[in-house]
């Protein structure tokens, strides 16, 4: 159980920190804008994954959890109590999001203003279609696996795997900020979709499929060792 809550605990900092960022001062009239949102993301990977890496290895994501059983690195029944908990810490998160950006002076409309949850097509970021979403999400996860598997297998130097990870959120949020959002993670796209509801519950569904096949891919890679250190 104690892997379990660090999970929640973790995905909740990310959340916290992603979705809190996006909503409070990024945005095109924000103060910190795509690339502060980008690092806000990256870096509160990165604060989790040294606060609760030595528990459960700071996965925070249920792609990363499902691509790590794929390769054969985490059994099925944790599998799915770290899905448990990454869900409740983003579900936590964006509500804690929702009752700080409540306070503003004037209030805050969640379905004017949305909370940083994740879509695409008309009305939604650059305006990017169905297949432009999907494809992205599925390569961005794919390649932010391969860096996670990459670099916390045996052969990778050791204490910097959390900041690579960090970093290559970074880059892949600086990358799909126009395109979904950047999901990358169920579990931080159903935290605030709970909230919108409407077209964000609407479009969950691509923000659950394709990063898990993606992660899919990256740890079938790693599982037959053609991108795995013998």
């Amino acid at each position: 159980m104690k892997k379990y809550f660090a999970e929640l605990v973790g995905t909740f900092t990310l959340v916290l920190f992603g979705v809190g960022t996006v909503v409070i001062t990024g945005g095109a009239t924000g103060m910190v804008g795509i690339v502060g949102i980008a690092f806000a993301f990256g870096l509160g990977l990165v604060c989790a994954a040294y606060g609760i890496g030595p528990i459960s290895g700071c996965h925070i994501n249920p792609a990363v959890s499902f691509g790590a059983f794929v390769a054969g690195r985490l059994s099925f029944v944790d599998m799915i109590g770290y899905w448990v908990g990454q869900c409740f810490g983003a579900i936590l998160a964006a509500g804690a999001v929702s009752v700080i950006a409540a306070g503003v002076t004037g209030g805050y409309n969640i379905a004017a203003s949305g909370l940083g949850q994740n879509g695409w097509g008309a009305g939604y970021g650059g305006g990017y279609n169905l297949t432009s979403a999907f494809l992205f999400e599925v390569l961005a996860t794919f390649l932010f696996l391969m860096v996670i598997l990459g670099s916390t297998q045996k052969a990778a130097p050791s204490g910097f795997a959390g900041l690579v990870i960090g970093l290559t959120l970074v880059a892949i949020h600086l990358l799909g900020i126009h395109i979904t959002g950047t999901s990358v993670n169920p579990a931080r796209s159903l935290g605030p979709a709970l909230f919108v509801r409407g077209q964000a519950l609407g479009q969950l569904w691509l923000f659950w499929i394709a990063p898990l096949i993606g992660a899919a891919i990256a740890g079938l890679l790693f599982r037959i060792k053609l991108l795995e250190v013998e």
